[in-house]
């Protein structure tokens, strides 16, 4: 755009007799050529102040008003003014390389000091010419007509000024669209974050029956403590990428990390009929996935430790929690502290993974899937009363 403004000036000045007002034409190119090769080279750099745009603005409008009124900066010069089409039509080429900018307040800038400057200085202009010279006919009338095209010229403003606003509004809404979208695929599979775009309802808080699922390293805290830290954050690394993985193909959500726990929701914030089933296939795969990967592991002679997995099922209430400037969804209740402690009884019980009746009895045909064995009367720490539970035994 730049490169055109330039050669509209260059054919504006061969082709039309400025008289003594060459050299202001001539100064403009130059200074236009100026402006434009230090706006080019801090553009390639990324470097330069914020508020420099803006100041390149006020330079190409100024450009421009004095390209409408080259005459009055002429020494020696008759008023003899006449507005070209070329001159007029530079005018509205950097309007429009203004608005590439894609800010409406650049816009506002730039048309501001270009209408400012073009018909006060031409008020001013007539203004002493009638002064000057009381005896000589009247030359307001080209206030008149410049005014005509002044008012084109702010009205191709307004529209780049509306075009780029709504685009800043497009674009406002699209970056928040992406950021929420970002957040969401933190804690959901892609199918559940599409649909929760869609329905934000579906991510305040409520009460409702979910699956909670506890995932957990053994004896990780003792290897954190001796272990480097490239070798501990490429353990965790492989251990959360399996278990996401494993809780997404199953419809399953990321409530949170914990070090080296993972906490996992089935049934919200989207409620199914299969949602124990589901929690329940998701541990089995789990379980045998973390531990081909422990064998894994060990093949290639790194630190490998087993891991754990609890499951339960209650009410609980769950949704996206405002805290100050941070959003994250997140599930609470009693069945999640069952699921917790039902995780820490897989060392006690040298289990790959305990799930209680409440999950296993939604359950149709569950005994046929895994090698179950059943503890009537399991006590968890730090509650009354017993639990009638399930659990695998690790192989």
């Amino acid at each position: 755009m730049r490169l055109l403004v330039f050669v509209v000036l260059v054919l504006n000045l061969m082709a039309n007799r400025h008289g003594e007002s060459v050299l202001v034409h001539i100064q403009v190119i130059g200074w236009y050529v100026i402006a434009t090769a230090v706006a080019l080279v801090l553009a390639w750099k990324r470097r330069g102040p914020g508020w420099s745009t803006a100041v390149f603005v006020v330079i190409d409008a100024l450009l421009v008003v004095a390209l409408f009124h080259e005459h009055l900066f002429a020494p020696g010069q008759t008023f003899d003014h006449s507005l070209t089409a070329p001159s007029l039509a530079i005018g509205f080429l950097l309007l429009t390389h203004t608005a590439l900018r894609l800010r409406p307040d650049l816009v506002l800038l730039f048309s501001t000091v270009v209408l400012t400057g073009w018909l006060s200085l031409l008020a001013i202009t007539l203004f002493v010419h009638a002064h000057l010279h009381p005896m000589a006919a009247s030359e307001w009338s080209l206030f008149g007509a410049e005014g005509a095209l002044a008012a084109a010229f702010a009205f191709a403003a307004f529209v780049c000024y509306l075009l780029t606003k709504e685009h800043s509004a497009i674009l406002a809404e699209a970056v928040a669209s992406e950021r929420r979208r970002q957040m969401l695929a933190r804690f959901f599979s892609p199918s559940v974050v599409a649909e929760l775009q869609n329905n934000a309802t579906g991510l305040a808080l409520a009460r409702r029956r979910a699956v909670i699922m506890f995932v957990d390293l053994r004896s990780f805290t003792r290897l954190s403590e001796t272990a480097k830290p490239e070798a501990i954050a490429e353990l965790l690394s492989e251990y959360r990428q399996r278990v996401t993985e494993a809780v997404f193909k199953y419809g399953g959500t990321i409530d949170k990390f914990i070090g080296d726990g993972v906490m996992a929701v089935f049934g919200h914030p989207k409620a199914g009929p299969d949602d124990s089933a589901s929690a329940v296939k998701c541990g089995l795969e789990l379980s045998a996935s973390l531990e081909q990967w422990t064998k894994e592991r060990l093949g290639l002679g790194k630190t490998a430790i087993d891991a754990g997995i609890g499951l339960h099922a209650g009410a609980v209430i769950g949704g996206v929690l405002e805290s100050g400037g941070h959003a994250e969804f997140t599930v609470f209740g009693d069945a999640v502290n069952v699921a917790e402690r039902l995780e820490r009884l897989c060392r006690p019980l040298q289990a790959a993974l305990v799930v209680s009746q409440d999950v296993l009895q939604d359950v149709p045909g569950f005994n046929a899937s895994a090698n179950w064995k059943w503890k009537d009367a399991a006590e968890l720490e730090g509650r009354r009363g017993k639990l009638k539970l399930a659990y695998l035994p690790r192989c």
